[in-house]
């Protein structure tokens, strides 16, 4: 069996065949330009079997002092000028931890956020958060921290009167999709977006109006 026969299968077997299709769309329009399909997704209420969190972890929104701290080091995926630039944005990072060890983060934006290198943004309702960046340590992967801390994350800005997470995933990420639907997101629109130098189109989805959810240049 070859690798691209092996990763068709593995494609198959998690998105199907229409999930298939999708993927192949995608590889091949970005053989001429840089093409996405996201998938916008929405939670309103935090699911309880995600609430509850090991004795050995602590959860909660990190300082700056915390979060220039792990910059330091590499496996943490925070490049420091990342770090400077959310926070002077006025983001908030929502982190779990093993003692002094960051085990898994998410990042909160309340105001258009950069999406990739092609310089545009993501705008959204100021009703909601957006939560982009979520990452979890290799050495704590399965233990459900991700989707965790996301839900927690949820709990704290529904508490400050916000309507719920807005996020987005690549149409051809099974596996996030996957994850995120079992958390409790649920579609409620598509954008497409293909850009190719300075030059960009975005096609949104009605239900995208709904939250406010559009691509523009930064």
């Amino acid at each position: 069996m070859t690798a691209d026969s092996s990763s068709l299968r593995q494609t198959i077997a998690a998105g199907g065949w229409s999930g298939a299709f999708t993927d192949i769309t995608i590889r091949a329009l970005n053989h001429c330009c840089s093409f996405q399909i996201l998938k916008c997704i929405f939670i309103g209420e935090p699911q309880p079997e995600f609430l509850t969190l090991s004795a050995e972890f602590q959860a909660r929104f990190l300082s700056a002092e915390e979060l220039l701290t792990f910059a330091a080091f590499p496996a943490n995926k925070l490049p420091e000028a990342f770090v400077r630039e959310a926070l002077a944005k006025g983001d908030e990072c929502f982190g779990i931890l093993e003692g002094e060890r960051l085990a898994s983060y998410g990042w909160y934006s309340n105001k258009p956020t950069e999406i990739g290198d092609g310089g545009l943004a993501i705008h959204f309702d100021p009703r909601f958060i957006y939560m982009y960046k979520g990452y979890t340590h290799n050495h704590y992967r399965g233990k459900r921290l991700h989707a965790i801390g996301m839900t927690m994350a949820l709990k704290a800005y529904r508490e400050r009167g916000l309507g719920g997470i807005v996020s987005y995933v690549a149409a051809n990420n099974f596996a996030s999709l996957k994850s995120c639907y079992r958390m409790g997101y649920q579609d409620f629109g598509s954008v497409l977006v293909a850009q190719h130098g300075k030059f960009f189109l975005a096609f949104h989805t009605p239900g995208c109006g709904r939250y406010g959810v559009k691509i523009r240049r930064m």
